[in-house]
């Protein structure tokens, strides 16, 4: 049985997880219905990639997005797990980005997709391994230091594993956040992919994690494909994945939600009415959990040892 822990997770990983209950992603499409009617949301998440330059209707957007709710800076370029160098130019321009935004969360995935200075626009997984452990959290150190601030990384969904894996995906996850002393954006919909794809209980996931380490969820739609699931970004939530999110929320409480919906995008109502589905079950989840705690039999007092 999983409990909800609202107060007990570690002090120094507090900053991990700000308040900033439920948004959506903001996506151009949106741009104009953002701007003219507002819809009242925790935060919003920005593509990083997308905000980059010094200038432009995009930025100026966000800018005055940010205005009225947080801002969660999501990178897929940060490239973490590679092993050519960081990109100077790159990080430069995300700390100039996140210096003008100040935003409550800075977050890329924990992958790689670059080699020999060439980007594939893919996020690729990585061997789980020691020696990646202690590569990626070298990494994350200089990123952290250069942006003055811990960021958190998302797991990618994957439909294709290394041989010689040390440990499981959960454990090579949760070391890495132990090792880098950063956070972890937990992408609900990208567990039970990879569940489904390379045949683990996406339950084992959700407890063989850090409480205290996960900053942020995600929630997104998926194509099945008969032979395995596709994280495709291109439908509303299913209901295997609202299980899951109700089961994240049972094990680590409150946590910042973002429904993210990248292609076909429906009308900005439709992704914010996803938004409010998440918020009713994590209020529900906590709501039946307290209740249960409330109705708990107080146990017994403790005899005093006889003299």
């Amino acid at each position: 049985m999983t409990s909800l822990h609202l107060v007990d997770r570690p002090h120094a990983a507090r900053d991990l997880r700000p308040a900033l209950g439920h948004g959506v992603g903001l996506r151009t499409r949106h741009f104009a219905e953002w701007l003219a009617a507002p819809p009242r949301l925790g935060f919003v998440e920005a593509v990083t990639e997308n905000f980059l330059s010094a200038g432009g209707r995009p930025l100026a957007v966000l800018e005055q997005v940010r205005r009225d709710v947080p801002v969660a800076l999501h990178g897929v370029s940060l490239s973490i797990g590679s092993t050519d160098p960081l990109d100077a130019g790159y990080l430069a321009r995300l700390a100039a980005l996140v210096d003008r935004l100040e935003p409550a969360v800075v977050s890329d995935h924990l992958c790689w997709g670059s080699h020999g200075g060439r980007y594939v626009h893919d996020l690729w997984p990585l061997p789980f391994t020691e020696e990646a452990v202690a590569h990626v959290a070298a990494r994350v150190g200089a990123v952290q230091e250069r942006l003055g601030r811990r960021i958190l990384l998302e797991n990618v969904s994957s439909y294709a594993a290394f041989r010689g894996a040390d440990m499981a995906e959960w454990e090579f996850v949760a070391e890495v956040a132990r090792r880098a002393d950063c956070g972890i954006l937990l992408d609900v919909n990208n567990v039970l992919v990879s569940a489904r794809n390379h045949g683990f209980d996406p339950r084992d996931y959700l407890a063989g994690l850090p409480g205290g380490r996960i900053g942020q969820l995600h929630l997104a739609g998926h194509q099945d494909r008969g032979t395995h699931l596709f994280d495709s970004h291109d439908a509303a939530v299913p209901d295997a994945v609202w299980a899951l999110h109700r089961e994240a929320v049972r094990r680590f409480g409150p946590v910042p939600a973002l429904v993210e919906w990248d292609d076909r995008i429906p009308p900005l109502a439709e992704v914010v009415a996803q938004s409010r589905r998440a918020a009713a079950h994590e209020a529900e989840v906590v709501a039946e959990v307290l209740a249960r705690v409330a109705s708990a039999p107080a146990p017994a007092p403790r005899r005093r040892a006889e003299p």
